[in-house]
């Protein structure tokens, strides 16, 4: 069985590959990708790794699934996302400090923007999050997924959909840093408090507290 360092490792081969596929073969938004057995088989990897690389993409806005007729590249607007999938992929020593460093201008950015365009459906499901969040808390337990939805809530909240994109593939990416930064000691219990920090500073607008309570927080999660 290969540990997580390893998957991480074909996971990010095969995006490297596919982002190869559409260079060689000159693909065009429109195009059509070859299908996921296809992929498999011509890049010699597990059929469920092919498929997260697909969902990775699709994350992107790079590609969209239509049903019964396959995989094809998507055309977006300003942006020249294809290549974007090359930067987000580690390639060198220096781009996990990269990813980390982009995740932090994003997310003190739409904490930011938070505190002006976030609706009572964003709190109520802020709310429902830490509610979960601590329950898991109190079992013992790390609230890795709840960890998540609340930064994703807060992305969402800025109502920035570039951002949110952006956003989205870098937390997948950098997901080993943030699992081993909640299985610290007393870290989950303690991220949990400075999440409803962070909520109740952007209820109230106050930009300049919540922006610094999520530095805080982002550095307190060595992200």
């Amino acid at each position: 069985m290969l540990d997580s360092s390893q998957e991480r490792k074909v996971y990010e081969g095969i995006l490297l590959q596919i982002h190869e596929i559409v260079q060689e073969r000159n693909l065009r938004p429109g195009d059509k990708l070859p299908s996921e057995r296809e992929l498999s088989e011509q890049l010699g990897a597990g059929r469920s790794s092919v498929r997260e690389a697909l969902r990775a993409l699709e994350l992107l806005g790079l590609i969209e699934t239509r049903r019964g007729e396959g995989t094809f590249l998507k055309s977006y607007r300003h942006n020249r996302l294809i290549d974007i999938l090359g930067f987000f992929i580690l390639r060198d020593a220096k781009t996990k400090k990269d990813l980390i460093e982009m995740r932090r201008i994003l997310e003190l950015d739409a904490v930011r923007l938070a505190c002006r365009r976030a609706t009572d459906k964003h709190f109520e499901e802020m709310e429902r999050i830490l509610a979960i969040a601590e329950e898991r808390v109190e079992r013992g337990e790390v609230p890795t997924e709840e960890d998540y939805l609340f930064h994703r809530v807060i992305c969402r909240s800025s109502r920035n959909s570039i951002l949110h994109r952006i956003w989205a593939p870098l937390v997948e990416y950098s997901n080993s840093v943030r699992i081993e930064s909640l299985s610290r000691e007393g870290r989950a219990k303690m991220a949990v408090g400075e999440h409803r920090e962070i909520m109740e500073a952007i209820r109230a607008g106050d930009a300049t507290a919540a922006v610094e309570k999520m530095r805080h927080h982002l550095e307190n999660s060595k992200l």
